[in-house]
């Protein structure tokens, strides 16, 4: 199923301890701030829920999982205010998905970019097939992947931060995300990656929930600077999505 709704959609699915989280938007499962305000909420509200021992984090369709943040949105920023309620938006899912009490699954079954990454390295465990290539564009519109760089770090060390920053025009295939430790493992195809993803979710979901509890708090140790860290990242890309370069830059990517 593909949602056709302008702001995209948000869909939970509760079985057997483990709550499915399946996002969709038509512009290659990208995120308008409704949409990331939505799910800040969602997982912020299963943090709670004490039935639940794990999180499945999914996008819709068989080709991209995720594109980043709304390009219209992007594109529309006039003043700094603006620029940084935009950015912050990804934080506060970053934020959420760090703070959240459940493990998260991440289900990558394709093309992922910028905001995108960030999502896929906030995942305490990522499955992706052989299509999940990762890229952070955002050198090319004159702006930088500040907001998720702290979690893309923490996953792939600055040496991987450093080459797939800089090396902006050009995509990573899965091998290298999971070389670098983004990826736990990659499949051939979308069918062995769900098989997995359920086979993987459901042994989780049997062990002691205080136990996983406490190793979400331990993965994320050394993190709770992140609310203002990415705070003030998100002001740094709101600046820069306000100059002359960035705006020349998103004008052409427009007429294309």
């Amino acid at each position: 199923m593909t949602t056709t709704r302008q702001n995209g959609s948000l869909y939970t699915s509760f079985q057997n301890n483990i709550a499915t989280i399946e996002f969709g938007h038509l512009a290659s499962n990208s995120f308008p701030s409704e949409l990331l305000e939505r799910l800040t909420k969602e997982l912020n509200s299963i943090s709670k829920n004490d039935v639940i021992s794990v999180i499945i984090l999914k996008s819709e369709g068989e080709k991209a999982f995720c594109a980043g943040a709304s390009f219209d949105e992007l594109v529309a920023i006039s003043n700094l205010e603006e620029g940084k309620k935009f950015f912050t938006g990804f934080a506060n899912v970053i934020n959420a998905m760090r703070t959240c009490g459940k493990l998260i699954i991440g289900r990558v079954q394709g093309k992922t970019v910028g905001g995108g990454v960030g999502l896929a390295a906030a995942c305490d465990y990522v499955l992706a097939t052989e299509n999940a290539a990762i890229k952070l564009s955002e050198f090319t519109i004159g702006i930088g992947p500040f907001v998720i760089e702290p979690a893309v770090k923490r996953k792939i060390g600055v040496a991987g931060l450093s080459e797939l920053t800089l090396d902006a025009t050009n995509w990573k295939n899965a091998y290298w995300a999971k070389e670098k430790g983004l990826y736990a493992k990659v499949f051939e195809t979308i069918r062995e990656l769900d098989e997995e993803v359920e086979i993987f979710a459901s042994k989780l979901a049997s062990y002691n929930p205080s136990a996983l509890a406490e190793m979400k708090k331990v993965l994320w140790e050394n993190t709770q600077n992140w609310d203002d860290l990415l705070a003030e990242r998100a002001a740094i890309s709101g600046e820069l999505v306000l100059s002359e370069f960035t705006k020349n830059a998103l004008a052409k990517f427009s007429k294309k």
